[in-house]
């Protein structure tokens, strides 16, 4: 179902009246990723919901329609010189095609390496709208970077995925473009590598992204058989990132090599997956990961067997990243669920994003705050319609309960 912004109220409401299990849904380009649904249900899209609805570029602010593709609202920023400083989804194409929709991007709470510099899309967020399960809508936040304090509705439903609402509009902070952007990449060992990291961690200079590579994502690539580090540099002056790229070659041994920035938004794009990854007819990966662990220990997380041939992209200060597997290498179930225990060890986590038909792993696992989540998914969807059994940090899906007559 694809309503336009006039009827789509009357039809969630409906669906309310009808108690239909339905699916939030944003462009549908990722409706695969994550748990399974307990039960068939109906994607309802916001592809006709879309557009700019108020662009403030001496605040810095912008407010859009949540099935507005990605592409289209960094097209529209630029014209004013600036952007949204978050990386297009993982399996988008050159350019941030099949990037999906603003409100899928915040839905899933997604954030890429960007988020070194820029925190994450959840950070970024001044407002939302939402329409509750029974189509009444509701707002958090305002549309000024200052808002009155207040119940955050706005990093409740930042990763809910669907299960709680549906997103109809926000209300982001924008970001100037940087005139002058250039990246580096270095080549090494593990511990050679996690030793750049911390100096750089540590000194005054300020890399929009630093992103580990996997020896086999870097082969990919063309970029040889060593793991990797990505620097992303930006800045208002072309010579202070000639400087800034000279300290850093000056601080390391390693091979180093600088990359300008057509070529670096090139490499970007190999870090989100082979270009057109999510295409029809184009194979994509059988498992796709999403994982996560201290900053300090993804060199240690990288040389673990388990990963051993994956491609492999992680932010060094946040540890997020993704893994999938290649055409050279495959893994299973069993290797996923050690890879998982693993992360856990190291205080971090693993979510199964994408996963053959025939095995069942849960996305996620059970969070320490399950009884509370259940608790909200109760009150803000009580005949559990949205996105029934897709529910963050509820590893089965919330059971069923039996209403009260």
């Amino acid at each position: 179902m694809q309503p336009d912004a006039k009827d789509l109220p009357e039809l969630v409401r409906e669906l309310h009246r009808q108690g239909t299990p339905w699916l939030p849904s944003g462009l549908g380009s990722r409706l695969d990723w994550g748990a399974p649904l307990r039960q068939p249900c109906t994607p309802l899209s916001l592809r006709a919901v879309s557009g700019i609805l108020e662009h403030n570029p001496g605040d810095f602010t912008l407010t859009v329609r949540a099935g507005t593709p990605l592409t289209e609202v960094q097209q529209a920023l630029a014209r004013h010189r600036q952007w949204l400083a978050v990386d297009p989804p993982w399996g988008s194409g050159p350019g941030g095609s099949d990037a999906g929709s603003i409100g899928g991007l915040v839905a899933r709470g997604l954030s890429g390496g960007y988020r070194h510099r820029h925190l994450g899309i959840r950070d970024q967020l001044i407002g939302l709208s939402v329409l509750r399960c029974d189509g009444v809508e509701a707002r958090a936040g305002g549309r000024v970077v200052k808002n009155v304090a207040g119940y955050d509705l706005m990093r409740l439903f930042c990763g809910s995925w669907g299960s709680l609402g549906m997103i109809s509009s926000v209300t982001l902070r924008t970001q100037p473009i940087p005139p002058a952007r250039r990246g580096l990449l270095v080549a090494g060992d593990l511990p050679d590598l996690a030793a750049l990291v911390a100096w750089l961690v540590g000194s005054s200079l300020t890399p929009e992204r630093i992103d580990w590579w996997s020896a086999p994502l870097a082969a990919a690539a063309g970029l040889g058989e060593e793991p990797q580090l990505l620097i992303g540099l930006a800045s208002v002056s072309a010579t202070s990132l000639r400087e800034q790229a000279q300290t850093i070659g000056r601080q390391t041994g390693l091979a180093c090599h600088e990359v300008e920035a057509a070529a670096l938004e090139e490499l970007l794009t190999h870090g989100r997956g082979q270009p057109g990854a999510l295409a029809s007819g184009v194979a994509s990966p059988a498992w796709l990961l999403r994982l996560a662990v201290p900053g300090d220990r993804v060199a240690t997380l990288l040389a673990r067997p388990e990963l051993r041939g994956l491609a492999v992209e992680l932010a060094a200060a946040s540890g997020i990243g993704h893994a999938w597997s290649t055409a050279t290498a495959t893994i299973d179930a069993a290797r996923v669920s050690a890879l998982r225990q693993r992360c856990q060890e190291l205080g971090g986590w693993l979510t199964v994003l994408r996963q053959p038909a025939e095995t069942q792993l849960p996305a996620w696992l059970d969070a320490p705050s399950r009884p509370l989540i259940e608790a909200v998914k109760r009150r803000f969807d009580p005949l559990e319609q949205l996105a029934p059994g897709r529910l963050p940090g509820v590893a089965a899906g919330l059971a069923p309960r039996a209403l009260p007559v």
